[in-house]
């Protein structure tokens, strides 16, 4: 009865033992794991530009991964044999110190061998939590990108390259595979010499009779007992090192400071009446640099040196993008940027939307500096329609709301059919509630941008409305339907837009010429192309051929009434 209870005891001891681990395992993964994606939602626009997406997704995973199982499997077995040895060193010092001391007599090469093989495994294991980031971000990578891998033939490059990071990857494990393989019998060899010192040593005390044949075989079971452990310590170490290296790397994205701060004191903003200003406004991007030095490529092209007259370029970043910079929108203006790539018509709204901060001068909404409003109650009043659309995975109506449960399903349907958008809707296999896969794949790039329209205006921007042109990546039939929406859109309503077509030019209140990060011109449509100026160039090279397809098209259509009749 007495061992049966001891076996039943033992048995609930073990099985609450484990299930208080794996519970408080899980508990710290789950924290960790929002406490990682909370930060990483607060961090700039800038750092997701240095960080491919696959780096950043091994943080949360696989690295959390290899937490958890240190958490649950090495930690209390680490304590366990930590008691274990303490205890075994206690008795044998107990029993008789000099028999101790030449069991320990071994412990210096062993204590060197440790140093060795825990270098050794740190490096080992840090390079591989390195390479399997770059693994998933290399594969994340191609698979966003597969119907280019396949359109030019990649497929041979592609997996040559992916073979070169596996390579390396196998490469690292087998040098942390080797460090252990080592390490593991080296310790065995190292009890089995106390052995035998001990036999030697030993043996002649109890000839002596200054030791008992029993203390003696005691000391050699209690050797046994220690150099155990260590080698079990070995093993869990392995697991305390690959877990060191990923928190390591989980600890990097924690300490990432946040470059975009809102202020401790916010200013209110319930409404907004549309005025924004730019005050002398320099802006140059952050070095694109990943997170972790070890994982970054070379080193990046050295920054540009600042002009004649110009402040210097700050550290860290790639050279001035915008120079001095000043303008001001009064509400409900519509205003135009139009200039050559690399202008900084982009950085206009990247500024206003606070994805990044400028490094001197203002950019002011309503009269305040819009680092004074918190980030969350500026861009409520923002509409933002990207060139290129993001969908999420979910339901048509749930990317056109977007997270908003204030906004109804009839509002969703009202905003589509404000920007016509509410006819393929309504032809889709189960219109509003059809499935839209990752970044919206199986819809086409025109229907996207009208589902993009009908998100900005279901939210219901109040006045500032910042449009990143949209329609230019549309067919002519998709266009003109959402050329009527986009009018009244902007009706009302503070706008800037980044040009590519021309009609939309021709129908806004003011056209700023943005020319290596200057405004250099400013005026309507025709009063620029009188000037004769950088806008008549720039017209003359990217509008002229569109203005001439309108003139023909409306030819077309005037002969094709005519001949109706």
């Amino acid at each position: 009865a007495l061992y049966l209870g001891t076996v039943i005891v033992g048995a609930a001891v073990r099985y609450w033992q484990n299930y208080i681990t794996q519970i408080v395992g899980q508990q710290v993964m789950y924290e960790l794991r929002m406490e990682v994606f909370t930060h990483l939602q607060r961090l700039a626009v800038a750092f997701f530009a240095g960080n491919p997406v696959g780096r950043l997704m091994t943080r949360i995973t696989n690295d959390v991964d290899t937490l958890y199982e240190m958490v649950t499997s090495g930690v209390v077995t680490v304590f366990g044999d930590v008691f274990l040895l303490v205890g075994v060193v206690a008795a044998m010092v107990w029993l008789d110190w000099r028999l101790a001391l030449v069991a320990f007599s071994v412990v210096p090469a062993l204590v060197a061998l440790t140093s060795w093989f825990q270098a050794r495994s740190r490096e080992s294991y840090r390079a591989i939590r390195i390479r399997i980031a770059r693994i998933n971000a290399y594969l994340n990578e191609n698979l966003m990108g597969m119907s280019i891998v396949q359109l030019f033939n990649r497929e041979r490059a592609n997996a040559a390259r992916f073979e070169d990071l596996n390579r390396d990857h196998l490469t690292a494990h087998l040098e942390a595979v080797w460090s252990f393989a080592l390490f593991y019998p080296a310790v065995g060899f190292l009890g089995a010499v106390a052995t035998a010192l001990l036999i030697w040593y030993g043996g002649g005390q109890v000839v002596q009779h200054a030791v008992t044949l029993g203390v003696l075989i005691a000391f050699i079971q209690y050797t046994e007992r220690f150099f155990r452990p260590i080698q079990d310590l070995a093993e869990k170490y392995n697991i305390l090192q690959a877990a060191m290296a990923s928190s390591e790397r989980i600890f990097r994205v924690l300490d990432e400071p946040v470059t975009v701060e809102d202020p401790t004191d916010p200013a209110p903003l319930p409404r907004v009446r549309g005025q924004i200003e730019f005050r002398n406004v320099w802006f140059a991007y952050p070095a694109t640099e990943p997170a972790g030095r070890e994982e970054a490529g070379p080193p990046g092209e050295a920054r540009s040196a600042p002009g004649r007259g110009e402040p210097p370029v700050p550290a860290g970043t790639d050279g001035w993008v915008l120079r001095g910079v000043s303008f001001a929108i009064r509400p409900g203006e519509s205003v135009a940027f139009v200039g050559h790539t690399g202008a900084g018509k982009t950085s206009i709204i990247n500024l206003i939307t606070r994805f990044y901060d400028p490094q001197r001068g203002q950019v002011l909404v309503d009269g305040v500096d819009i680092r004074r409003y918190a980030q969350r109650d500026l861009r409520r009043h923002i509409g933002l329609v990207l060139q290129d659309v993001f969908l999420f995975s979910g339901t048509v109506a749930s990317n056109i709301r977007l997270g908003n449960r204030e906004i109804s399903d009839d509002e969703i349907r009202r905003a589509a059919q404000f920007v016509n958008a509410h006819r393929f809707i309504e032809e889709l296999p189960d219109r509003y509630a059809t499935s839209v896969v990752e970044r919206g794949a199986t819809l086409s790039s025109g229907q996207r941008q009208l589902i993009a329209f009908a998100r900005a205006i279901s939210h219901n921007p109040e006045i500032l409305l910042v449009l990143d042109e949209a329609t230019s990546s549309v067919d002519t039939e998709t266009e003109l339907l959402i050329q009527e929406a986009l009018q009244n859109v902007l009706r009302g309503r503070t706008s800037i837009i980044i040009a590519h077509r021309l009609s939309t030019i021709q129908n806004v209140d003011r056209i700023l010429v943005l020319h290596k990060g200057r405004i250099v011109e400013e005026g309507t449509h025709r009063e620029l192309l009188a000037r004769g100026g950088i806008y008549t160039k720039l017209y003359q090279l990217q509008y002229r051929d569109q203005e001439l397809r309108q003139t023909a098209a409306m030819g077309g259509d005037r002969a094709t009434d005519a001949r109706s009749e």
